[in-house]
């Protein structure tokens, strides 16, 4: 089985018109209908893309967001009658993909996740990441930057946590990342407190400012951190 589109959606009639136009645009589908199956779900089925109600049984969909992005980088088309932007910037400040309201035209929320397909696969097929003047090489694990006074590429002496953090933040240029985010980004099996990152995030600065590079992480109050220079792709 191809991996399915996964509607998070409690209303039977709208979710009985989602799958009707997703499964008729030549995608698999699949669905649930809570905050808890709608977790569980995603973790068996890795879906190549989620789209999510707000509003839902036993929570919100704010907390399936949060709960996929600790974790994993699926698309995430969030869907709510809620016309607030408090909580439109908070879905897309978490890594929503896109935002829907209700009452929408179910071929338009299908060629939206087109679009969101489109350019997140291109995204994941993105092997090497161009920060500022910095080269991520995610296959060779591998920070550069270019020296102009030498003319040549100078590696960075990054740790494995230190690259981890910076190839994590740079595949979503201008995002605010929590502390947890990016510890699970670096460190996913262990059981340091969220804190510890904060003595990572300070080394890689401090490397990342050596080379030139000392606003490229900023602190987000009361959230961590996001990486401030627009993020290109080296072909």
């Amino acid at each position: 089985m191809k991996q399915p589109i996964l509607i998070v959606e409690d209303e039977q009639e709208i979710a009985e018109v989602l799958i009707a136009y997703v499964t008729r645009a030549g995608f698999e589908v699949a669905r649930a209908a809570s905050v808890d199956e709608a977790i569980r779900m995603h973790a068996q089925l890795r879906p190549q893309l989620v789209l999510l109600d707000i509003g839902l049984p036993g929570g919100d969909g704010i907390e399936v967001l949060t709960a996929i992005r600790r974790r994993f980088e699926t698309p995430v088309i969030m869907v709510s009658a809620v016309q607030d932007d408090i909580t439109k910037l908070s879905s897309l400040r978490i890594g929503a993909d896109d935002y829907v309201l209700k009452p929408f035209n179910p071929a338009e929320v299908v060629e939206r996740i087109r679009v969101v397909l489109r350019r997140t696969s291109r995204m994941t097929g993105q092997r090497t990441l161009a920060v500022g003047k910095l080269l991520v090489e995610l296959d060779e694990r591998l920070a550069t930057y270019r020296d102009a006074e030498m003319d040549r590429d100078v590696h960075l002496p990054l740790t494995p946590a230190e690259f981890a953090i910076l190839a994590h933040m740079a595949r979503q240029p201008r995002r605010a990342f929590s502390r947890a985010e990016l510890l699970e980004a670096a460190l996913p099996d262990s059981d340091a407190y969220d804190r510890v990152i904060d003595s990572h995030l300070s080394k890689l600065r401090h490397k990342l400012a050596a080379a030139g590079c000392t606003d490229l992480i900023e602190a987000v109050r009361g959230i961590g951190y996001r990486l401030c220079s627009d993020v290109a792709v080296k072909p």
